[in-house]
């Protein structure tokens, strides 16, 4: 007698159990990563429904969708069942969420705090492959004037001028001065070039009354505060 094949199709399903159906009845908070990511790619495979196969590409980041954010469409498309097509609507649906969280931190105007700061960064440096040293000006009521990019690769002491942070900032007539770069290794430990490049700026700064206020390492989960560490 042959065996009787299993439909993994979710037309299939329990409405309850529809990631589509289950959004439009109960909200989209109850969803889960993997339901939400079924939903962009609609079917899975011969041997997988699509939240299975949804379930087994986080798996394979760890089920952290920054990291999935990172896969490019061919990565993607390493997975079977995944098309250009579905690759192509992951990457796309991912990168609307960073833009988003982007769009949220453009209306951090004034830093009160190193978490500040940390959520104005984050969505310029904090998951990059390659290190990037930012600056951020502020006026006397800690108010963003203006935020740039003062060196892009290796952090070291030859690649930070300290005559153009300081011109900048008299230009724009900042009273203080937010330091920040990335870690993509991962560690938020300060190293020695990261402290010498600190000092290096607070000794040239004092002397036109511009004061350093922070310096912050990010990475994809955390980040380092020099001033709340009390090593500024």
């Amino acid at each position: 007698m042959q065996e009787k094949v299993t439909s993994f199709s979710i037309k299939n399903w329990a409405d309850d159990d529809r990631p589509r159906e289950k959004l439009v009845q109960k909200g989209r908070s109850i969803l889960s990563d993997a339901e939400l990511i079924a939903i962009l790619i609609g079917s899975g495979n011969k041997k997988e429904s699509a939240v299975e196969l949804s379930k087994r590409i986080l798996a394979s980041v760890n089920h952290n969708l920054n990291e999935l954010g990172k896969l490019s469409v061919n990565q993607l498309m390493q997975f079977k069942g995944i098309g250009e097509a579905k690759a192509v609507s992951i990457a796309a649906a991912l990168e609307v969420g960073r833009r988003r969280r982007g769009g949220d931190a453009e209306k951090i105007s004034k830093i009160s705090g190193s978490k500040d700061a940390f959520e104005l960064l984050y969505p310029l440096i904090g998951e990059l492959q390659h290190e990037e040293f930012w600056i951020v000006y502020l006026n006397n009521s800690n108010k963003v004037i203006h935020k740039s990019q003062l060196s892009k690769g290796g952090i070291t002491g030859t690649l930070v001028d300290v005559r153009l942070v300081l011109k900048q900032a008299l230009e724009l007539g900042a009273v203080g001065i937010i330091l920040a770069h990335n870690h993509p290794s991962g560690t938020v430990k300060p190293s020695l070039a990261d402290k010498e490049i600190t000092e290096k700026l607070k000794k040239a700064s004092e002397a036109l009354d511009i004061k350093i206020l922070d310096h912050l390492i990010l990475t994809q989960h955390d980040y380092l505060s020099f001033a709340d560490q009390g090593i500024l």
